[in-house]
């Protein structure tokens, strides 16, 4: 069986909504989970529902919706997409997880060092 796509769309105007829920309606890999009409709803949704889509407003400046940050750094695997009907446009946002690397002494002590400075800036 193919995992559900869990969405829940906050767009407003409620029009725009309608129209969002609309195009997933009869999709069978697609789960409605929430539908938010306030933007400040959207933290407490997220937690409650854990969506694998967050579907916003692009609002009429074109620039990345302020919600998209804050909701990317608390859930970072979700997908949102951010739709504006007066522009006729969409734009789909994602966080992206930075591996980085530093080549380190064979050492026992080179290993306990950077084991330390790592603890230290996470912790």
């Amino acid at each position: 069986m193919t995992k559900l796509i869990r969405i829940l769309v906050a767009n407003h105007p409620r029009l725009m909504r309608e129209a969002v829920l609309a195009a997933f309606a009869n999709q069978p890999d697609v789960e409605i989970v929430g539908e938010v009409s306030d933007e400040a709803e959207i933290h407490d949704r997220m937690n409650e529902t854990l969506p694998d889509l967050l579907i916003v407003t692009l609002d009429d400046s074109g620039k990345r919706p302020a919600i998209c940050d804050a909701v990317l750094h608390a859930h970072p695997r979700v997908r949102i997409i951010a739709v504006s009907s007066a522009q006729n446009r969409s734009i789909c946002y994602w966080a992206v997880l930075q591996i980085q690397s530093k080549n380190i002494e064979p050492s026992e002590e080179s290993m306990l060092i950077a084991a330390r400075s790592m603890a230290t800036a996470t912790g």
